[in-house]
């Protein structure tokens, strides 16, 4: 089994770096708002509603309070990828896997960044105090079903 976990508080190393960032809980707002898509010429489809469901996530995630103002033109780019994507151009799927790395959109990627939600903080609340993991007892012990297979 070994030793305990130090709490996170006392370890000595933390390899941190600038992008590291606590993002706030799901449902907290970041205080940004989403911008408008640009509007489609004439001849252009129109945005894809995928797409602009898409442009509604992000902005409403956690990792929205992270953009800066110049990171809207690269989202937006994005958002072109992936309407092309939503209108049939499997082509750009590669692509858009590349570019979703730059903004945190999928969970390694946002272990990438150490960006963390508020999730990491309330499991480090929960955990008990001391860093004291309670043993099972005989009543609760998963142990109990296990079974020697021949």
């Amino acid at each position: 089994m070994g030793p305990t976990p130090k709490p996170s508080a006392l370890r000595q190393r933390r390899n941190r770096v600038s992008t590291a960032a606590t993002l706030p809980a799901a449902g907290t707002a970041s205080g940004r708002t989403a911008p408008p898509l640009p509007e489609r010429g004439k001849g252009e489809k129109p945005w894809h509603p995928e797409t602009l469901a898409y442009w509604a996530v992000i902005w409403a995630s956690e990792m929205a309070g992270e953009y800066l103002d110049a990171d809207v033109p690269g989202l937006v780019g994005l958002m072109k990828m992936q309407d092309e994507f939503n209108y049939g151009d499997v082509r750009m799927a590669a692509e858009i896997r590349l570019q979703r790395q730059c903004f945190g959109l999928t969970p390694i990627d946002r272990r990438r960044l150490q960006w963390e939600t508020g999730k990491v903080e309330d499991a480090e609340r929960r955990r008990p105090k001391g860093g004291v993991i309670p043993q099972p007892t005989r009543r609760n012990d998963p142990r109990k079903g296990l079974a020697l297979v021949k």
